[in-house]
């Protein structure tokens, strides 16, 4: 399972990781951010989540403790009969949103923040789909054996990084946050220059993309739409009648 996978990884120095609920275990956490100094950890508290208050830090802002079940004390001994964590709430479109994390220093991290920052997790989702969509053009790997696959995921990241550096380049240029540069059309465009470039002199290179950074309101996104209305799940059509079910 991703847990069981995720076990494996090793925490970095003085970060804080954005984990999915799926992996909310007293015994994964607790290792978590004792592994190495200052590695936390963050993520949306599930909706059945069982804690007691130990202190108020603000209105929406506590620390907790939470019970350890007997499959984790049986796992992990060491663990005790209660664990601790903060507990922040926020209300982000329209609904009120719930997360816990290790970060228990409500002066140094204040919880706003740290809701947004979760927020931008996604931001992180659409970066795979830049790379599987318009790097990839959806297609998988080609290389065969581990070592290869290694050496072509490296190829991938290096190059998806580079376009991302020039894309912030183009931010600055326009004034905007990088975030508003459309990859698609700005990625195209920076590939095509280096595929001709070697045409030409490798010195052309810094004046095509002085005038790519000229036209960088071209690669300007509009800014984010607040939902009008919500999400609903559409109804497929159907060429047959639906099926009565007789009441008796």
């Amino acid at each position: 399972g991703e847990l069981t996978l995720a076990s494996q990884l090793k925490a970095p120095v003085r970060s804080i990781t954005l984990f999915d609920r799926a992996y909310f275990s007293a015994d994964f956490l607790v290792s978590w951010q004792s592994q190495a100094e200052e590695s936390h950890w963050l993520m949306r508290a599930k909706d059945n989540l069982r804690y007691e208050v130990i202190h108020h830090n603000a209105a929406h802002d506590f620390q907790i403790k939470m019970p350890v079940s007997a499959r984790a004390k049986k796992i992990n001994p060491s663990l005790g009969d209660y664990w601790e964590a903060r507990l922040i709430e926020v209300e982000y479109a329209g609904k009120i949103r719930c997360y816990i994390t290790s970060l228990t220093d409500s002066k140094v991290y204040p919880f706003k923040d740290l809701a947004m920052l979760y927020i931008q997790r996604w931001e992180i989702e659409m970066c795979y789909r830049e790379i599987k969509s318009d790097l990839q053009d959806a297609r998988i790997l080609r290389s065969k054996q581990p070592d290869l696959v290694y050496q072509e995921l490296w190829g991938v990241f290096i190059a998806y990084n580079i376009l991302r550096r020039q894309m912030r380049f183009i931010a600055e240029h326009a004034k905007v946050s990088p975030l508003r540069i459309s990859f698609h059309v700005a990625s195209m465009s920076i590939i095509n220059i280096l595929r001709h470039t070697p045409l030409e002199s490798a010195g052309n290179l810094p004046k095509h993309l002085a005038q790519l950074f000229e036209q960088s309101k071209i690669f300007v996104l509009p800014e984010k739409r607040q939902r009008q209305c919500p999400r609903v799940v559409k109804i497929k059509a159907q060429k047959y009648p639906r099926k009565c079910q007789s009441i008796s």
